[in-house]
């Protein structure tokens, strides 16, 4: 299979994304130990950062024993559960992602600073978003990128039925799809995530020894799609993970439920940081809040599917 043309997939500027991401975050900071990861990350989110919106405010609160950040809004709340491979992120990561997510929909957003790998292995970080999906009060939306893509979706099946939760909403997940075949192969070594990437990350959460066939670890290897939430399902074109999202959203339509997968073309992993700079990641950015706003209102726009 020949090796996708990514200077033909991918613009001038998501090309310029990653040249600035990389000047950050060197493509082979999974190398590094811990601490220099975390710092790394943290200095090339911290490049990203653009402010908050007009009017957009929060407060750090402990929900369930959980350290979280409020961003006060309209009811239902959105439960959002950051990115970073179980290792890196947190409050301050992704905190003007959820500024942002606030200002578009108007709803409250809660953001989890649920435990990170390896000081603590699954399912510390699995066990902190359920608490807090369970203590807030009223209707939630579950939103997650990447690893928190992974952790809004195991906590949709362990919590499966909840009238509570409205729907999720999953940005570029990592599912636990079978890594021998599709995009893992296709996309192995694609800029901003490589195959190599995600393999050093599957086996963190569990002391370097990845676990097989739990539904916490990796929903898609479940037995049972049944009684899940309204599922929308977004994919980075360019992104050894893509197949996850459309083989998640497919296993939910096959048990009977509502789900949508779509592919943000020419995008790489992590382009929610260019949604201000890249017009590719703005659009899909407006398309992942209308998601939100939408299960919110508990409106499916997608129409029926087979």
């Amino acid at each position: 299979m020949p090796a996708p043309d990514y200077q033909s997939l991918i613009d001038a500027a998501t090309w310029g994304f990653i040249r600035d991401t990389d000047a950050c975050y060197p493509p082979d900071t999974a190398s590094m130990d811990i601490a220099d990861q975390r710092r790394v990350y943290d200095a090339m989110c911290a490049h990203f950062q653009r402010g908050y919106p007009p009017g957009v405010v929060s407060e750090d609160r402990m929900i369930s024993e959980v350290s979280c950040r409020v961003y006060p809004g309209e009811a239902p709340t959105v439960i959002y559960l950051h990115g970073g491979g179980y290792v890196v992120g947190g409050l301050h990561s992704h905190d003007d992602v959820c500024a942002d997510i606030r200002a578009a929909t108007g709803l409250q957003v809660v953001a989890v600073d649920y435990r990170l790998s390896p000081e603590h292995l699954h399912p510390a970080a699995f066990d902190d978003a359920r608490a807090v999906v369970q203590a807030v009060d009223g209707a939630v939306v579950l939103v997650g990128d990447s690893a928190g893509g992974n952790l809004a979706a195991a906590v949709s099946h362990a919590l499966r039925g909840d009238a509570r939760i409205l729907g999720q909403v999953l940005i570029y997940p990592g599912l636990g799809g079978d890594r021998s075949k599709g995009s893992y192969q296709t996309h192995a070594f694609a800029p901003m995530l490589t195959l190599a990437d995600v393999e050093f990350y599957a086996g963190i959460r569990h002391g370097g020894t990845e676990v097989r066939g739990d539904p916490t670890v990796a929903p898609l290897q479940d037995s049972d799609f049944t009684g899940l939430p309204p599922t929308v399902a977004i994919a980075a074109e360019c992104d050894p993970l893509a197949d996850d999202a459309h083989d998640y959203a497919a296993a939910i339509r096959a048990a009977g439920g509502r789900a949508m997968a779509f592919t943000a073309p020419g995008m790489v992993h992590g382009y929610l940081r260019a949604r201000a700079s890249v017009p590719r990641a703005a659009t899909s950015f407006s398309e992942i809040c209308n998601a939100i706003t939408a299960l919110a209102q508990g409106h499916w726009p997608y129409g029926e599917q087979t």
